[in-house]
């Protein structure tokens, strides 16, 4: 949805995540969230307690399923996974196919009813239409996100058999890139054998490191014979769609087409094979620590759970050091215990411990909010320093707007499960367009006078998530609530260049 040439890491579309009550009743914790993340970028996300941050952060990282919507992530390829969803889509690709053309004719009918209602029975009717649109929509993009266009030919036939091969060698090159994880590792465990051995005047047998190294080879030949497989699958695949290169229903859909990894799509194991690219900071630094467990034995218990050492070592315990020293924990704390050590420290004993796997993403969940002031500051400090140096892409939840300000390249902010704004961290603080945001800004205690703005404390309860307002969600609390707003569910819209809002009275911004 953002248009700049930023590279996306993850790209969530239209997430919901529900949780169910009695008497078929759901709390609606996130409710139709869509934002890109891009990769090196600090996304700050802030909003009141309780509407819905911290679950999202761990919807995204797929610790709760998410009920509906797409959580697309691009840290790796498809043949890297080989998901299984892929496989079956492929091959049922006829009936989902019949399933969409069902689900369009719905669509079609209500569109048509509610062209000939007044303007209450629309405002009635606005719901199940949108509903019946996005049905549509998902059915035809878990189609088009791996065949693209083909959705749209007659004989599926050719385009099920070619992608059904593609599938199978993707799958034999996952396996082999498992094995090869495992040779690499083994190869690490050699050298550093061989390099303790010389430091101590030891021999070292020289064959074990010749054998890892040859396996390690091996591997590496294979996966290469893989890939050269795979590119001519790709090259045939391209061909097939040459044919279609001036079919405007063709190429209608072949937009659609997406190397992403839907992660919502994932079954367990598959999701536990990029757990250790995608790491959460808790915000309690007290509970979220094994009391039981040494600071040694905690950072290193996402490498062992990873296989990313062969055995508990010296090498592990080195690779255990080295994290602590990033993170400004000295080495004799290595073999201390949770209760041991301040807030701030406990946090950054949490901080390594993410950081042990090498991940791409971390979802920083109120990481400094229960830590003082001077402290956070350390801590903020820490994670910049660490996204730099690690080339890391952070989800910063966090309801302290300073907060956000200082550590975010761009800011979202939810309301009861919904995002209602999102830009660049200057802009949201120099130019807010959503109600919610404005008085959130209005809130901030300040001994300066802010672009005119006065202390002013937002009014009224947040609505229950189990049965929240329709229409606009905050039009309960709004000063500019009109009708529109108790009826009908405001557009997520681009206001300004990678500005985005959903409101049907956006403030205005003086020149």
């Amino acid at each position: 949805m953002e248009n700049n040439n930023k590279e996306v890491l993850l790209r969530i579309s239209n997430l919901k995540q529900y949780f169910p009550l009695k008497k078929g009743r759901f709390v609606k914790a996130n409710d139709g969230i869509s934002i890109d993340i891009y990769k090196g970028e600090t996304f700050g996300l802030v909003g009141e307690s309780g509407c819905g941050k911290s679950t999202l952060g761990r919807t995204i990282l797929q610790l709760y399923h998410q009920t509906y919507g797409r959580t697309m992530y691009y840290g790796r390829s498809l043949d890297d996974v080989a998901p299984k969803y892929v496989s079956a889509t492929v091959k049922n690709l006829k009936s989902l196919r019949e399933k969409w053309h069902d689900l369009r004719q719905k669509r079609e009918k209500l569109e048509a009813e509610y062209e000939t209602l007044d303007e209450k029975g629309k405002y009635a009717k606005h719901a199940e239409l949108d509903s019946a649109r996005k049905l549509e929509e998902d059915a035809m993009l878990n189609m088009t996100k791996i065949v693209g266009g083909f959705v749209s030919v007659d004989d599926l036939k050719p385009v099920i058999d070619v992608y059904s091969k593609s599938y199978d060698i993707a799958k034999k090159l996952s396996a082999m890139d498992d094995k090869r994880e495992k040779h690499a590792v083994n190869v690490e465990e050699e050298r550093y054998a061989k390099r303790a051995a010389e430091e101590a005047g030891k021999e070292y047998n020289e064959k074990k490191l010749a054998k890892a190294e040859q396996k390690l080879a091996d591997t590496d030949a294979k996966i290469d014979a893989y890939r050269k497989e795979l590119s001519a699958i790709s090259a045939e695949i391209d061909q097939m769609r040459k044919p279609y290169a001036n079919d405007p229903e063709f190429q209608k859909y072949e937009a659609y087409r997406d190397d992403g990894i839907d992660l919502a799509r994932l079954k367990y194991e598959e999701i536990r094979k990029l757990r250790r690219d995608m790491q959460l900071i808790f915000q309690d630094p007290y509970s979220s620590l094994n009391p039981r467990m040494s600071v040694g034995q905690i950072i290193s218990e996402g490498m062992i759970a990873h296989n990313m050492v062969k055995n508990k070592g010296d090498r592990m315990q080195e690779m255990v050091l080295n994290v602590m020293d990033e993170c400004g924990l000295a080495p004799y704390f290595l073999h201390r215990f949770p209760h041991q050590f301040s807030g701030g420290q406990r946090q950054r004993i949490g901080i390594a411990r993410a950081l042990a796997t090498n991940p791409k993403f971390v979802v920083c969940d109120e990481a400094v909010s229960a830590l003082d002031v001077s402290i956070q500051a350390q801590i903020i400090n820490l994670l910049l320093d660490l996204k730099e140096r690690e080339n890391l892409t952070y989800l910063f939840i966090t309801h302290d707007l300073s907060v956000v300000k200082y550590i975010s390249d761009r800011i979202g902010v939810m309301y009861l499960g919904s995002m209602v704004e999102l830009a660049a961290s200057e802009e949201i603080f120099d130019k807010p367009r959503h109600p919610y945001t404005e008085a959130l800004l209005n809130a901030i205690p300040t001994t300066e006078s802010v672009g005119g703005r006065q202390l002013e404390i937002l009014e009224g309860d947040i609505p229950s998530p189990v049965d929240p307002p329709k229409g606009c969600k905050f039009h309960t609390r709004c000063k500019y609530c009109t009708e529109i707003c108790e009826h009908i569910t405001p557009e997520w819209e681009e206001v300004a260049p990678n500005h985005f809002v959903a409101c049907h009275h956006k403030l205005q911004v003086a020149e």
